[in-house]
């Protein structure tokens, strides 16, 4: 199973080359108005469509019994949806006098307002030993807070709200995520048994759709003239999101072994990983419905592209140090209770 989910994540990494590279060479194909009518196809129904999926895929039921772990929880929480956020917004404050591209920054302020991830966290979690409970937990609910708080973030940190109507904002996001999600946990109930015993691919379902929405978006980008992107600043843009992601595992992993934590190892591997991730399913379709029709979006879009490759190697080759730290750990905490 693992290796299955390992060829699958480095085909979806090709396909988001490939797609890219396929707009670049006819951009004609995805913009507004093209054959793929994106306005329709990809806004509708291709972001339903990852929320249905997600619905359907949601196991609710194993979330129970992470319920109780409530300080867990929030730390999880507020450090992603709150933390992560505010902390990028005082680095962009330092960055903004630099000569790096002022899109690719605010598309960096995005990746701080994003989700977790449903997916990765909770596999690296399961690879090294840690929580699995309350990473699935953490990484489920935080999706769906996302769908409130995440919109709110953007549009107070980019400070959009004078041009974007809310309103209509909310609106596509309830009909293109809030409902198809809803449906998709009411059609899993019926079809439960199905579901567990075929086990379809709903990772590869999303993927699929997710490098469709992605193609149609730089598609935008390529037919606009206008818009130039320096090799300089996407470095600079690959090696601050590098230097972010190994930051907040290291603060988060100091923060959660303090001996008054009450955290266990298990209970830092969950934090360290779904503290720090951040979702690239749900996040391009909100990018797209926040920012529908910025001439911008695409290079807004960027650090998120980048961010979401960068966790996943990270994460995989800091899974053996992890794991050896946790043993040790727990290891230690045998040999010094006391026998009775």
């Amino acid at each position: 199973m693992r290796l299955l989910e390992r060829m699958r994540k480095e085909w979806f990494m090709i396909g988001i080359v490939l797609a890219i590279a396929g707009a670049k060479l006819e951009p004609s194909i995805g913009v507004n108005g093209g054959p793929l009518m994106p306005e329709i196809t990809v806004s509708y129904i291709a972001v339903a469509t990852i929320f249905f999926n997600s619905g359907l895929s949601l196991n609710t039921e194993e979330l129970t019994s992470a319920l109780v772990h409530i300080k867990l929880h929030l730390f999880i929480q507020i450090f992603t949806l709150a933390f992560f956020p505010a902390a990028i917004w005082l680095l962009l404050q330092l960055l903004s006098i630099t000569p790096i591209n002022e899109w690719l920054l605010k598309g960096l302020q995005t990746v701080g307002c994003m989700p977790p991830p449903v997916s990765s966290a909770v596999i690296l979690t399961k690879a090294v030993g840690g929580n699995e409970a309350a990473a699935i937990f953490n990484s489920a609910f935080g999706s769906f807070l996302g769908i409130v708080v995440t919109p709110l973030l953007l549009l107070l940190f980019l400070h959009s709200s004078s041009s974007v109507p809310f309103t209509s904002i909310f609106s596509q996001l309830f009909m293109t995520v809030v409902v198809p999600l809803i449906i998709g946990q009411i059609v899993r109930r019926y079809i439960k048994d199905w579901l567990e015993r075929k086990k379809p691919p709903f990772g590869a379902v999303s993927s699929s759709v997710l490098l469709v929405i992605i193609y149609t978006t730089f598609c935008d980008t390529f037919s606009n003239p206008d818009i130039d992107l320096d090799r300089f600043s996407l470095v600079l843009i690959l090696f601050i999101i590098c230097s972010i992601q190994l930051s907040f595992m290291l603060l988060t992993f100091i923060f959660s072994t303090r001996n008054n934590s009450g955290f266990t190892p298990a209970d830092t591997v969950a934090v360290m990983f779904c503290s720090t991730h951040k979702s690239l399913t749900l996040g391009i379709p909100m990018l797209k419905i926040v920012f529908a029709g910025h001439e911008y979006l695409s290079l807004i879009s960027v650090p998120l592209l980048i961010y979401h490759p960068v966790q996943i190697l990270l994460g995989s080759v800091l899974v053996p140090t992890i794991k050896s730290w946790m043993v040790s750990r727990q290891k230690g905490v045998k040999l010094t209770r006391p026998t009775v």
